[in-house]
């Protein structure tokens, strides 16, 4: 059973439309999570929202949203003024164009979100809009308003349904100049990039995210059994960090050659393991043997 939707409304292709519902494709609930507690009692603690002037206390009812003009001027917001604020997209998902999925700059990407028919009578129509959609081979680029803002969201099929992926706006985004300016551009050997280049392929592997391991979510939750269990944990010391030069062509070398004794370590127990059944099997053999003699 599907979870509750994030999101209802309609999904519009020129006049084309269908009710849709929007589910969040990721999730947080597995990660280990901890409380802020009282040290003494071993109670949790609550946030309370103070005055910054005045240090009393805000209850809920005497919250509000300001923006800030100048520094300690605020013009204060309501709830109902910022529903007033109706746009389309605050209620309908409007497909404005379709572009090559190579053309999206991976920085773009935002938040994935499933989206979905709203009833039968949805069925067809979001059929219609997703099988088109596969034929052309693009991914549609569409405005949507989540939690007070609008955003553009890139869509594409997925199985049955569609996933929806919202973007950045540009301005979201630090320009890659800011870090990379200051990089200086060494003289690096072709020996040495090739060198890599076949470090690289003997790391040579297909995407496969069932692969992933959290080793630190792991270790979170091995600590957190230890200590509820009333063992010991033992704080490990921090690394030191190397500050000896290498030289980058013995460094690329050396981890060739850590690769190469690597696979054949993994080979050879296969073949050191025949001639020690052989063993086991004559020593057997012979051990059998004197008793039918003694026999």
């Amino acid at each position: 059973m599907a979870p509750r939707a994030y999101w209802k409304g309609s999904l519009k292709l020129s006049l084309v439309s269908c009710p849709v519902v929007l589910y969040p494709a990721s999730t947080s609930v597995e990660k280990t999570r901890f409380h802020m507690i009282n040290k003494e009692t071993g109670n949790r603690l609550k946030q309370q929202m103070i005055d910054a002037e005045t240090g009393d206390v805000v209850e809920s009812d005497q919250k509000g949203r300001g923006y800030e003009l100048k520094k300690g001027q605020y013009v204060e917001i309501e709830k109902e003024e910022l529903e007033a604020v109706q746009i389309e997209s605050n209620h309908t998902i409007e497909i404005d164009s379709f572009v090559p999925r190579d053309e999206i700059d991976k920085r773009y990407y935002n938040r994935p979100y499933y989206i979905a028919p709203d009833g039968k009578a949805a069925v067809d129509a979001f059929a219609v809009i997703r099988d088109a959609m596969k034929d052309e081979e693009r991914v549609a680029l569409a405005r949507i308003v989540l939690t007070n803002r609008e955003h553009v969201m890139a869509i594409e099929p997925l199985g049955k349904g569609l996933l929806g992926t919202t973007l950045r706006y540009p301005y979201e985004l630090r320009d890659e100049d800011d870090f990379f300016d200051d990089i200086k551009t060494p003289k690096i050997t072709k020996d040495m990039v090739e060198l890599a280049g076949h470090i690289l392929r003997t790391k040579a592997a297909h995407f496969d995210p069932s692969k992933f391991k959290d080793e630190y979510e792991d270790a979170l939750k091995a600590l957190v059994r230890r200590k509820a269990s009333g063992k010991p944990v033992k704080v490990a010391e921090p690394e030191e960090r190397a500050d000896n030069v290498i030289n980058l062509m013995d460094a690329l070398k050396a981890s060739l050659k850590g690769k190469a004794a690597t696979k054949r370590r993994a080979q050879a127990p296969a073949s050191r393991r025949a001639p020690a059944r052989r063993r086991t099997a004559r020593k057997a053999h012979r051990s059998s043997a004197r008793h039918r003699k003694a026999g």
